[in-house]
């Protein structure tokens, strides 16, 4: 039987990762950073990445990584949920990550990459939609010609636009590929899109002719569907956070704040909503824990990654949106970072897939009826 329990060592990773994110990605920090023309902070991802290993978690020691699991990579993703930092996390280290580990790793174009992104001396982006869910057709928009160029357009990648690596599905000659391309290109060109969620970016990609390696042919289908289906697992964790900041930052408004010579927290109708946002991140948390071991131990993934997506995507937003009500006028002020978490929870309800999505990819695995 699956332990769901944090381990000693998950909980000594949390530990460091919520410490430097404390000392480095603070709300008003993070606000003022959003007004800037450099929204993500890669002094502090270099610092996640490199210094706390974070970004090489999920990679084998063979290949220059930590070999964990993703167990301790759905840690990290819950403490970003709860400071939402600006950092190419879920872009990086786990979908341009997860779909490389899905490959043969021993061809030494992907066993170079692999080594980079685990050291955070590259940054990765898989060259998807980031609303693309698991279980979604090869995507079409690219084509790769006879000598292996890629032309075409990839809309709305996540952390695309501080991307050095792209991992790019393609249709080629010989059907479904997956190629890694230099940003560094002439032939690549990123444009950042409006994104909601102003933590967390989006970019369009075009490529006309760039030079790329084939890493994946018959198995690029697969290695792009694990990549996906392993994000939309570990996205539960994000969430989990996000719904856990909203609930404890709530919390502790309301016993500071009185009224009529109370404490606002105490009034019995305030109780309720918090009680039932914690019913929520409870069940959150339960369904988080249970994707992040299936992806650890390959049992179960499917069914897994659809409950907790299905769940937690409507329990974040909730929980936000609870906690922009229940902080009163100071909540919807652009000083408080409220708004930050609202964007970001509402951003993961369509990334990976809705989850209406979920729910529908659920049903057939549990013999449901559609």
């Amino acid at each position: 039987m699956s332990d769901l329990l944090y381990s000693e060592v998950e909980e000594d990773l949390r530990a460091s990762v919520r410490d430097l994110l404390k000392d480095r990605a603070e709300p008003a920090t993070l606000i003022a950073r959003t007004e800037t023309a450099e929204p993500y902070d890669l002094k502090l991802w270099r610092t996640l990445a490199a210094d706390l290993g974070a970004a090489g978690l999920a990679v084998p020691e063979a290949l220059g990584g930590h070999g964990a699991s993703a167990r301790e990579v759905a840690v990290v993703m819950e403490e970003l949920g709860r400071s939402v930092a600006p950092v190419p996390y879920l872009g990086s280290a786990v979908l341009a990550t997860s779909a490389l580990l899905a490959t043969d790793t021993s061809q030494a174009e992907v066993a170079e990459k692999l080594g980079k992104l685990a050291a955070g001396t590259l940054i990765g982006a898989l060259a998807v939609p980031l609303s693309t869910a698991p279980g979604a057709e090869f995507p079409s928009t690219v084509s790769a010609a006879a000598d292996g160029t890629l032309s075409g357009q990839v809309r709305s990648v996540v952390d695309a636009s501080v991307a050095e690596l792209l991992v790019v599905p393609a249709v080629g000659p010989d059907g479904p590929g997956l190629y890694t391309v230099d940003t560094a290109s002439p032939e690549v060109t990123i444009t950042e899109a409006i994104s909601l969620d102003l933590t967390r970016r989006i970019a369009d990609i075009t490529l006309e002719n760039a030079a790329a390696k084939r890493v994946a042919d018959s198995s690029a289908a697969s290695a792009l569907d694990t990549a996906l289906t392993t994000a939309a697992g570990l996205l539960a964790s994000e969430q989990l956070g996000i719904a856990e900041w909203a609930l404890t930052e709530t919390v502790r408004y309301l016993k500071e704040r009185y009224q009529f010579g109370r404490q606002v927290g105490s009034f019995q109708s305030l109780k309720h909503r918090l009680a039932n946002l914690y019913t929520d991140l409870v069940n959150a948390r339960a369904t988080a824990r249970y994707a992040a071991d299936c992806l650890a131990s390959g049992d179960d993934i499917a069914i897994a990654v659809a409950v907790a997506q299905a769940r937690n995507s409507p329990i974040a937003v909730h929980a936000a949106e609870e906690a922009i009500q229940l902080h009163g006028g100071i909540g919807m002020t652009w000083e408080h970072p409220a708004h930050l978490y609202l964007k970001r929870a509402k951003s993961d309800e369509i990334a990976l897939g809705t989850p209406g999505r979920h729910r529908a990819a659920l049903a057939p695995l549990i013999d449901l009826p559609a």
